[in-house]
């Protein structure tokens, strides 16, 4: 994992924890935290273990201990340095796969730092671990040039077109809407207009 040594105490302190500096707040990802859960409880999907791939500084761990009591964390992360601060598994997803089965996977901001060769073999591993829903978060060529703030954003990174994701996840999900993805391995409880054709 010696490709993966750039993600030290650093890059998190600047991406992740310095108000100057730092993409997203714990405020602002608190609200898409609880979005993913109130959607999944106006599907009448259960929620009760959560993987998140590329943990962080452990936002997501953070939100659920406060806010969905009963449900199991698990984070996993390419950071020594992360895994030793918040005690995540040190996993590679592209070479890695739990036995395990999960209500919710969380993949955010972790697919455009992987080279061509690992993208396909991450994404089969989150859906052979998934139980049904999964939110993908990834920096696209697009979103690059329209959306992202240059001064926030880690543009050291694979930059691909959205298809090129699109047309991998696609193979093992149906696209439910805002960066969630449902197994097609599980039977899908949304009335067909609800999901991507």
């Amino acid at each position: 994992m010696d490709r993966f040594r750039r993600f030290d105490e650093a890059y998190y302190h600047r991406f992740y924890e310095s108000p100057k500096t730092r993409v997203v707040s714990p405020e602002e990802h608190a609200h898409l935290a609880e979005f993913v859960f109130a959607f999944a409880r106006h599907n009448r999907i259960e929620m009760k273990s959560v993987l998140d791939i590329g943990a962080g500084i452990g936002l997501w761990q953070r939100w659920i201990e406060q806010n969905a009591k009963g449900v199991t964390y698990v984070g996993t992360e390419v950071s020594q340095a992360m895994c030793k601060k918040h005690g995540f598994q040190h996993r590679d997803i592209a070479r890695w796969r739990d036995r395990k089965k999960h209500d919710l996977i969380v993949c955010q901001g972790v697919l455009q730092y992987l080279p061509d060769p690992d993208v396909a073999p991450a994404i089969a591993n989150i859906a052979a671990m998934s139980r049904g829903l999964v939110y993908v978060e990834v920096t696209t060529r697009a979103d690059l040039r329209d959306r992202c703030d240059p001064n926030l954003t880690d543009t050291d990174i694979f930059v691909r077109n959205g298809s090129y994701y699109r047309g991998i996840l696609a193979k093992h999900f149906v696209f439910v809407g805002c960066g969630l993805w449902w197994s097609k391995e599980t039977e899908a409880p949304f009335y067909e207009l609800e999901v991507a054709g």
